[in-house]
C-alpha cells in the first residue's frame, strides 16, 4: 500500500493530497510538514498525476461553495486520543463552530481542552476534517496550520453559504 500524492491548484492555494487504498491521508497546505507524518504512518509517498485522480475536486467544490459535505473516504491513524478527536470534528455541522472545551467534553476528557488543540494541531487531513471549526472559548479564533486567516475564511465561507 505505497501512498500516493499530488498538488493542486485551488481557491486558496496549492494544496497537496495524500491517499492509499483506504481513502485520504493527509491534506496539506503549501510549505506544511505533512511529509512525516505520512512517512511515518504509510511509508515514503510516490508523486502521481492529478489527472487520473479526482480527490481534489470536492476540495475545490467546497472552496467555491457549492460542497457542505465531502464524501471523501479518509483513513486517519495516530493515538486512540487523536482518532477520538478527529472523528467528533466530522460531526461539528457545516456553518457552525464548536469549542476546545466542547470538544474534550464530548471525547470524555472535560479538562483536556489543551490535548485536544494538540490533536487538532496533528490533524492530517485539514479541512475535510474541520479543525477549522473549532474556536477558543471566548469565540476567537486560535491555530490552524493554515493560519489564522485562512481559518476566518473558511468560516465566513461556510456561514455565508449555510442555507444555500
Amino acid at each position: 500500500m505505497i501512498p500516493k500524492y499530488y498538488s493542486f491548484t485551488s481557491p486558496i492555494g496549492e494544496l497537496t493530497i495524500y491517499f492509499n487504498e483506504e481513502g485520504i491521508i493527509g491534506l496539506a497546505f503549501y510549505g506544511d510538514k505533512l511529509e512525516e507524518y505520512i512517512e511515518k504512518y504509510y511509508g515514503p509517498p510516490m508523486e502521481v498525476n492529478k489527472e487520473d485522480y479526482n480527490y481534489h475536486h470536492e476540495i475545490i467544490q467546497y472552496l467555491q461553495g457549492d460542497l457542505k459535505e465531502f464524501t471523501l473516504p479518509i483513513y486517519l491513524r495516530g493515538t486512540e486520543f487523536q482518532k477520538k478527536v478527529w472523528k467528533e470534528l466530522l460531526n461539528i455541522p457545516y456553518g457552525e463552530t464548536r469549542t476546545y472545551k466542547e470538544i474534550a467534553e464530548k471525547v470524555n476528557c472535560p479538562k483536556g481542552f489543551r490535548a485536544v488543540g494538540n490533536a487538532l494541531n496533528k490533524n492530517p487531513v485539514a479541512i475535510i476534517v474541520p479543525c477549522h471549526r473549532v474556536v477558543g472559548s471566548n469565540g476567537k479564533l486560535v491555530g490552524f496550520a493554515g493560519g489564522l486567516e485562512l481559518k476566518e475564511k473558511l468560516l465566513e465561507l461556510e456561514k455565508n453559504n449555510r442555507t444555500k
